[in-house]
């Protein structure tokens, strides 16, 4: 029995509002008519995982600061949108990371600008790049590996070239994966249900 998944997106970008409902509309298209919620996340939970020697984010802390707000959320899937550099330790930095599989995931908005790379802002860009980032890590709440199709959105992206070069969909082996993955209860069940 298929599931109707509910992603909460905890905002803590006050600049993406903007493309907010275009994101929205994707998420739900790409993940067969899930429904999307917002609200906004405190910036100060972000220094709390702040490495001032890398000037940077520590990603996984982040992500477990996000679970304990997610504890309070009545969603199947956490999505956090920071602006902010993340990093893991053993990587220069991340455009995000997620429970594989799980109920947390997040995206950074800092390095998916155009400006960052000292080019003119370009919206429409930048929205592509959002909407890739962030059906990717859901991916892996779900249960999605990396894929060998650098063209799919589960490919690993270690350079915006990278990520520019992926469609913001699944190709044919990843979403029958996750088609599967999704009809299995076992992934909305336990901490994984929404409260109430």
């Amino acid at each position: 029995m298929a599931v109707n998944l509910h992603i909460h997106i905890l905002l803590f970008e006050a600049t993406i509002s903007r493309i907010l409902e275009e994101v929205e509309e994707h998420l739900c298209q790409v993940f067969f008519g899930s429904r999307c919620s917002i609200s906004h996340g405190d910036p100060s939970l972000l220094e709390k995982s702040y490495n001032r020697a890398r000037g940077q984010y520590h990603s996984s802390r982040l992500l477990a600061q996000v679970g304990k707000v997610a504890e309070n959320l009545n969603a199947h899937r956490i999505l956090a949108v920071v602006p902010v550099d993340l990093y893991v330790p053993g990587l220069n930095f991340i455009f995000g990371e997620a429970q594989c599989p799980g109920r947390l995931a997040i995206i950074s908005t800092h390095r998916l600008r155009p400006e960052f790379y000292g080019k003119a802002e370009d919206g429409s860009l930048f929205l592509s790049r959002v909407k890739k980032e962030a059906t990717h890590e859901l991916g892996h709440t779900l249960g999605l590996t990396h894929c060998s199709d650098p063209t799919c959105v589960m490919f690993f992206s270690n350079s915006i070239q990278m990520t520019d070069r992926k469609k913001p969909i699944f190709c044919p082996v990843c979403e029958r994966q996750l088609r599967e993955n999704m009809s299995r209860l076992r992934f909305l069940t336990a901490y994984n249900t929404p409260p109430g």
